[in-house]
């Protein structure tokens, strides 16, 4: 097959001398090839361009075009070979799905969905969809995902479920990140804002309509199944999920807790906020500071109307009372109100406290159904609070003098201890004795001291000066090792019967 050059060469010495024969010898090509590129020229085709043949499948081409339509480009090839087959066909099921490959191709471009460019307003649409987040301890977690359609302004907030109060906590969170509430909230058909649907028209959840009431939005819904209707906030999700989701690509670690996930999203939105947005070349955080003065103002109070019941934690327990049973709730809500309510049935039947602060309302505390009597704890919500066992006595001193006999050591503080629970009598004396042997022996011999007379119960008068005086005499140790033994050897017996030497007999003289 001649390159485009080569064609080029034979067209030019054609246009020279005009004749096939001369053009041939002077390109050194065959004087057939010489004419059959001169007459694609001449009619207009592209150079090089192989001449179309007829195919076997061309008889039953309105056939196949037939099938494709009536299926909507759904038809495989294998199905229609058959049908081919019983229509005498005779060609190869190779030429069959060339065929059906290109009449689809031809039927999708004729059938392709043309996208208008959407040109938001400022003020006017917030989109939000949810996305599968990570497991943390084994329980799958669900990210919440906005996107203001004007600024491309980002929220990713992590949930533990999907229900009602926990997407309503969500919204508000959201409308007081951005600054104000939009005039419409587009999402998904969900049971949360859909409850059904009569002759193609969506029936709206009452309690949603009470919270778009209370902040003064409208929500609507996209199309069934057209997930093109909000495109924004589906690549958003797309992005969150990469990002946030451990995976082998992004080589994130595992969450251990839910606020380590709650970081991370707050990381995560910072990041993408305030890095230039490819579409408006613009910072979405710059372009909010625009779009705020058009958002409308959120109410003071959140909708707690689904949130559940409202319950004030006394200001000394956080603890606050549901159903006959008690739930505890972190420390620093005490004297705080806080909603209760309950979620799922059954043996996963699970209560969720609400507290609704500066920044809208969080979910504060989750705990399994408990009983009257069995109240439900979390040693989080208690912190710096050691539980007091009877018996368990910590030493402080009340006084001069047992705060110096308690400064000897740790061996002081046990023998006070062992002392006291064995009744010795006279122990301020004996604690006075201790000091003054501290003065004298030294703080850490008398500090051990101590610890030996606690741990063997020697508590008499005078046994603390006993120990003291075997641990001084104590000075040197004997210890066996694979060169030295502690049995008495045998070398005092190696002289019995023998002979006194001279030296023995000048000193008995």
């Amino acid at each position: 097959m001649k390159s485009d050059g080569e064609i080029m060469e034979i067209l030019a010495a054609y246009d020279l001398t005009g004749s096939l024969r001369a053009t041939a010898e002077l390109t050194g090509c065959c004087h057939h090839t010489v004419a059959r590129h001169v007459a694609a020229r001449d009619a207009g085709r592209p150079i090089a361009e192989p001449a179309p043949r007829d195919r076997v499948t061309d008889a039953f081409l309105p056939k196949i075009e037939e099938w494709v339509e009536t299926s909507k480009g759904r038809i495989r090839a294998d199905k229609a070979h058959e049908k081919l087959l019983a229509l005498g066909y005779v060609g190869s099921e190779r030429s069959t799905r060339r065929a059906i490959a290109q009449v689809k191709a031809a039927w999708r471009l004729g059938h392709v969905r043309v996208h208008r460019p959407w040109i938001a307003e400022p003020g006017m649409w917030l989109q939000y969809d949810f996305g599968d987040g990570p497991r943390i301890g084994g329980v799958k977690t669900i990210l919440f995902v906005a996107w203001l359609a004007f600024s491309r302004f980002r929220i990713v907030i992590p949930l533990r479920d999907r229900t009602a109060p926990s997407v309503f906590a969500a919204l508000d969170r959201s409308f007081r990140i951005i600054g104000g509430a939009p005039t419409y909230v587009l999402t998904d058909n969900e049971k949360t804002v859909t409850t059904a649907h009569v002759a193609g028209v969506p029936v709206r959840n009452q309690q949603t309509l009470d919270f778009a009431r209370h902040y003064g939005v409208t929500v609507l819904t996209c199309q069934p199944a057209d997930p093109a209707t909000k495109g924004g906030v589906e690549a958003s999700v797309k992005l969150a999920k990469a990002d946030l989701v451990p995976t082998d690509t992004n080589l994130r670690a595992e969450y251990s807790t839910f606020a380590e996930l709650e970081k991370a999203c707050e990381v995560f939105m910072d990041e993408v906020n305030n890095r230039e947005h490819r579409a408006t070349r613009r910072k979405p955080a710059a372009v909010l500071a625009e779009e705020a003065p058009r958002l409308h103002r959120v109410p003071e109070t959140a909708h707690t109307v689904a949130f559940g019941l409202a319950r004030t934690v006394p200001e000394n327990t956080p603890m606050v009372t549901f159903e006959n049973a008690q739930y505890s709730v972190p420390a620093h809500l005490l004297g705080t109100r806080v909603f209760v309510r309950v979620h799922g049935s059954g043996p996963g039947e699970q209560v969720i406290i609400v507290h609704h602060g500066p920044g809208g309302p969080v979910e504060v505390a989750r705990h399994e159904r408990a009983r009257p009597g069995s109240p439900a704890i979390n040693d989080e919500h208690f912190p710096g609070i050691r539980t007091r066992v009877p018996g368990d006595y910590t030493p402080r001193a009340r006084t001069a003098d047992e705060a110096e006999f308690l400064a000897i050591g740790a061996g002081a503080a046990t023998w006070l201890v062992e002392a006291a629970a064995a009744g010795t009598g006279r122990m301020n004396l004996k604690m006075a004795e201790a000091v003054t042997l501290a003065k004298i022996a030294g703080t850490k011999q008398v500090d051990r001291a101590l610890g030996d007379a606690a741990l063997h119960g020697r508590f008499a008068h005078g046994d603390l000066a006993s120990i003291l005086n075997a641990n001084v005499r104590r000075t040197t140790t004997h210890a066996a090792d694979e060169t030295r033994s502690l049995t008495q050897g045998t070398s005092a017996w190696a002289g019995l019967g023998a002979a006194p030497s001279s030296t023995a007999k000048e000193q008995n003289r």
